[in-house]
């Protein structure tokens, strides 16, 4: 087997991707195994709503400025169906351009899939990975491809796709909802406004992307997949129902897809592998967290391997050093989402006046609600 390379990244998505063009800003090689085959469009359409500081890591890997038009999140609006109470946000009040930008998965990846080649990362395409054997200094990714069997070894492995080897270890919460996502049309414009709607049934997010907005519903899994398969009159009439009128009636919807949610939670690190995004911790999508996380573990592991002497790269202090830094700002993510999507669901009347009566109050103490911004933005170090 050739000499060991530095890292290696199982995954290609946008964290794996992210953390191998951060190391590359630092000299670092690495090799990147995806699943995916090199001349497959990305072809996911599913919308992401990118933090403000999600989009600080992508400027500083030289990645922002590809993505082309985004539409900036320039204020926030939560309410709850059935009761009183609403929390407005707004990026002037934040001193940001923007609260959050939306553009497209197949968009963002795309575009990084694009540096990766650009600079030369080593990708190994279409490949299945099978097993990762930790040894004393260095760790064997095996895998296969169209071509047969292969293996790679690296002093320390980055596990940061949720759907490869999932870990044995992860604890798996069923929300038993499924997400509908869809493009709507309504009767007025967004404004750049993106509303979090909590209802008895699931929460409704409608993100504004250039005309239109972007539709993340959450329902019961068996709703969800007969919903989706209504006439668009029907459905959209039940939009309507559930959101309220603040941007008018709807008054078209496009492809409706839905996905199931849960939340999973994997091993934080084995021996020289450590497991971040998706891999480490795959979150609800209400607040849109899961993949601003996943940016910020990406970005800050490439500093610290950049940033360590070649021969403790993968070793147990860094690992332990890494996990260290990123615990208080994994478990905030976790516990926010989690704890929304199970404070919000349940619809007893006493429960649904407190609801209304935090959101008002957090609503009329400005501090509060800056620091909640500053966390959602930024993670535990905003």
């Amino acid at each position: 087997m050739p000499e060991a390379v530095p890292v290696a990244i199982v995954g290609g998505g946008p964290v794996g991707a992210a953390l191998a063009i951060g190391l590359t800003g630092g000299g670092i090689d690495a090799v990147v195994l995806e699943a995916r085959s090199g001349d497959t469009a990305v072809a996911d359409p599913r919308p992401l709503a990118l933090s403000y500081g999600s989009r600080l890591i992508l400027e500083r890997l030289e990645v922002w400025g590809a993505l082309g038009p985004v539409t900036p999140i320039e204020e926030v609006h939560v309410s709850q169906r059935g009761g009183f109470g609403r929390v407005v946000m707004t990026a002037a009040r934040a001193g940001l351009p923007a609260l959050g930008y939306v553009i497209e998965y197949a968009r963002l990846q795309s575009v990084l899939r694009r540096t990766l080649a650009e600079r030369r990362v080593r990708t190994l395409h279409g490949v299945k990975v099978s097993a990762v054997r930790p040894e004393q200094d260095v760790t064997t990714v095996e895998y296969e491809n169209a071509e047969g069997q292969g293996a790679v070894a690296a002093r320390m492995v980055v596990v940061a796709d949720g759907g490869t080897l999932r870990s044995e270890a992860a604890r798996v919460s069923d929300y038993r909802q499924s997400a509908v996502v869809a493009m709507v049309k309504s009767e007025l414009p967004h404004r750049n406004v993106a509303f979090e709607r909590f209802t008895a049934r699931g929460p409704i997010a409608l993100l504004p992307h250039r005309e239109e907005l972007a539709l993340i519903w959450s329902l019961e899994t068996n709703t969800a997949q007969a919903w989706c398969a209504e006439p668009a009159d029907v459905f959209l009439a039940r939009l309507h129902c559930e959101f309220g009128a603040r941007l008018g009636g709807f008054t078209s919807v496009g492809t409706r897809t839905s996905f199931p949610l849960s939340l999973k939670l994997g091993l934080a690190s084995t021996p020289r592998t450590l497991y971040i995004g998706n891999a480490s911790q795959t979150l609800h999508p209400v607040a849109g967290q899961g993949l601003n996380l996943g940016l910020r573990d990406a970005w800050e592991l490439a500093g610290e391997v950049r940033d360590a002497d070649a021969a403790t790269i993968g070793g147990a202090a860094m690992l332990d050093a890494f996990q260290n830094r990123r615990r208080i700002d994994r478990r905030g993510g976790v516990g926010f989402t989690d704890g929304l999507v199970r404070v919000f669901s349940n619809d007893v009347t006493p429960l649904r006046l407190a609801r209304g009566l935090g959101l008002t109050l957090l609503d009329a103490f400005p501090p509060a609600k800056d620091f909640l911004v500053r966390r959602m933005t930024f993670g535990a170090r905003g």
